[in-house]
């Protein structure tokens, strides 16, 4: 991402300026879930605020700049503060993707109304920002969904598994990170990743951006 800073300046700006909305918008609605569930943490530790500074990882925000992949600032949570930490955990998790596919689609309608109005200067401005945000909050979303530790998807599934399928599936939690980088890992020019989300992505981001 780093490289379109001399060859497009503008165009990065704006998907600078996505990546910060979208991963403020999934790690607030993580600490906002948590504490509407009863769990003081995120708030007690400045996460329940729009304020892309609290959300924002050092490394994980190089990554992004220069490898275009990284992370947020993980939403910590106390169970013991939760009525069902399993479940709990999962609702918890589950707000950041949902929040992420909630901005691309208020994102898509407000960029169609623009469109079809035809306001001047704001479709101008709209056309060029909104469908960054769309896209990147899509694909922010599905990344999350991914069954794999340290990812949301991974709490979604213990949450919805049986007590006992649930101890099973946690022991995974040690691998994520093996598995994880298996699916980054480009090869012959492409990865796992790349090949699992592209087929979700794509009707997607064709459904919402016109």
């Amino acid at each position: 991402m780093i490289d379109n800073l001399f060859t497009s300046p503008v165009f990065f700006i704006i998907n600078i300026f996505a990546l910060l909305v979208a991963i403020t918008v999934h790690e607030f609605s993580h600490a906002l879930i948590a504490d509407r569930l009863g769990d003081p943490t995120p708030q007690l530790q400045g996460r329940l605020t729009l304020n892309p500074l609290a959300h924002l990882d050092l490394y994980g925000t190089m990554f992004l700049l220069f490898f275009g992949f990284g992370w947020g600032k993980p939403v910590q949570f106390d169970p013991y503060n939760l009525h069902n930490p399993r479940k709990d955990a999962a609702l918890i998790s589950l707000g950041g993707p949902a929040s992420n596919f909630i901005v691309a689609i208020v994102s898509s309608i407000i960029l169609r109304l623009l469109l079809f109005f035809s306001v001047p200067i704001l479709t101008t401005v709209a056309t060029v920002i909104l469908p960054s945000i769309i896209y990147l909050n899509i694909i922010l979303g599905v990344f999350n969904l991914l069954p794999i530790e340290p990812l949301d998807g991974f709490k979604i599934v213990g949450g919805l598994l049986s007590e006992e399928k649930a101890r099973e599936w946690y022991q995974l939690a040690r691998y994520g990170i093996i598995f994880l980088l298996l699916l980054i890992i480009p090869i012959n020019g492409r990865s796992m990743l790349s090949i699992i989300m592209t087929p979700i992505i794509t009707p997607l981001r064709m459904l919402l951006i016109p």
